[in-house]
């Protein structure tokens, strides 16, 4: 059967992306509630989930072997099939004696499929799709990548939390959700597999000759300002980099040691559903702002709205509210400021990005991203038992104050971003 009669992208778009950001919201950050609930200490969880993002900050070293060797296709397909065995994995780890090392591993596998399958999905959309085409679904790509980080932050944490308290053993309930896991990702494996067009040829892969791969990193580094460009992107987030890692530990943890003792359930609830919509919502209305207006206008605002409600996490570490609602509000507030200031962030990434090896340029941007959110979140275990939640929180603000102050001496246009009128 010839796969060019399938190569309808209301077909293969969606599934695609449902299958790109489930295994990354699982490792980031459903294996720190996973982790809490087996008893693991913050320190740990900090450190060793936060180097799970390093496959994330390093992958512009090996994204040109998906464009030199085979088809983005095989690519994808491949890493979601070792994604499925990586969660098995996982899964049948977790009622050992060494679980948290063998279970680690496993994510270590996953965080390296997980970050090559973006390379190649990415990549098979920008060929499979005309540029018309792909103006049109960036909207279905992005909306089908949140109902992903629903589907795992929210209902995988939701179930897990369910089954705690049908077996009242927390081992077995998350080694059956992982195991599940494994299973909808062996089912969306397949899916991509019928779905998604066979439109590369082999003869299409040419050794490109005429830039060097270190040629394309030495004409990012050579960009001007680019070295206070990079202190911008590591400092953005620096605050909440530390505070996304504990704060799933702050709800969960028991009150005697400062947290809301929230159950895994309302968790998945208040911070893998209702906190992801606000997430999208801030994020939707920050991208509008910024087209209409430009981004000069609303840089300092948006880093401002990104970090000025990391002080409610205080408040709620300071006076331990009995009602989960408080702790609702706050996360929706938090994510719906972390969405709209993300949209500055991004557009800014986008800019530095621009000119030659665009696409090589924007990888290695969202690489150092990445590490931006990776070494503080490791930290961020340590000096949470040191400080204890409430003296955290307060320090999480304070950490937002330098990528604050250096908004003003970066430089871009002041328009970028904005809609031009006909």
């Amino acid at each position: 059967m010839s796969r060019t009669v399938k190569n309808n992208p209301w077909y293969w778009v969606p599934p695609l992306y449902l299958t790109e950001g489930i295994p990354y919201v699982l490792i980031i950050t459903v294996s720190v509630i996973m982790y809490k609930k087996l008893g693991v200490d913050n320190s740990d969880i900090g450190l060793y989930t936060s180097l799970l993002y390093l496959p994330w900050v390093v992958k512009p070293l090996w994204s040109p072997l998906v464009d030199l060797y085979s088809t983005k296709r095989k690519w994808f397909l491949k890493m979601q099939l070792v994604l499925a065995l990586a969660f098995l994995g996982v899964g049948l780890s977790l009622p050992t004696n060494q679980f948290f090392v063998l279970s680690l591993a496993c994510f270590w596998v996953a965080s390296f499929a997980s970050a090559t399958n973006d390379i190649a999905s990415d990549g098979f959309y920008l060929l499979a799709l005309k540029e018309e085409q792909q103006s049109f679904f960036i909207g279905v790509r992005s909306t089908f990548y949140r109902i992903a980080m629903v589907t795992g932050q929210g209902f995988f944490v939701i179930l897990a939390g369910y089954l705690e308290i049908k077996y009242g053993d927390n081992t077995k309930a998350w080694s059956l959700t992982m195991i599940l896991i494994a299973a909808l990702m062996l089912v969306l494996t397949l899916i991509n597999y019928w779905t998604t067009p066979n439109i590369e040829k082999s003869q299409d892969y040419v050794k490109e000759k005429s830039l060097g791969f270190l040629d394309v990193f030495a004409t990012f580094f050579q960009k001007k300002e680019i070295w206070l460009a990079l202190a911008f992107i590591l400092l953005y987030r620096l605050g909440e980099s530390q505070l996304v890692k504990m704060a799933s530990p702050f709800l969960l943890d028991s009150r005697e040691l400062g947290g809301l003792a929230l159950s895994t359930g309302d968790v998945g609830l208040i911070y893998g559903t209702f906190g992801i919509i606000a997430l999208s919502l801030g994020g939707i209305v920050g991208g509008i702002v910024i087209s209409r207006d430009g981004l000069g206008k609303w840089m300092l605002p948006m880093i401002l709205s990104l970090n000025v409600p990391n002080f409610f996490y205080y408040l709620l570490a300071y006076f331990q509210p009995e009602s989960a609602f408080y702790a609702g509000f706050v996360v929706v507030v938090e994510q719906l400021g972390y969405g709209f200031g993300f949209a500055a962030f991004m557009m800014y990434l986008i800019y530095v990005a621009e000119g030659p090896s665009k696409t090589s340029h924007y990888a290695i941007a969202t690489g150092f991203m990445a590490l931006g959110m990776m070494i503080p979140g490791m930290i961020s275990g340590f000096v949470q038992e040191w400080l204890g939640y409430e003296g955290f929180f307060l320090w999480v603000v304070f950490a937002a104050i330098p990528g604050i102050l250096i908004v003003k001496y970066v430089k871009y246009p002041y328009e970028y971003g904005k809609k031009k009128s006909n």
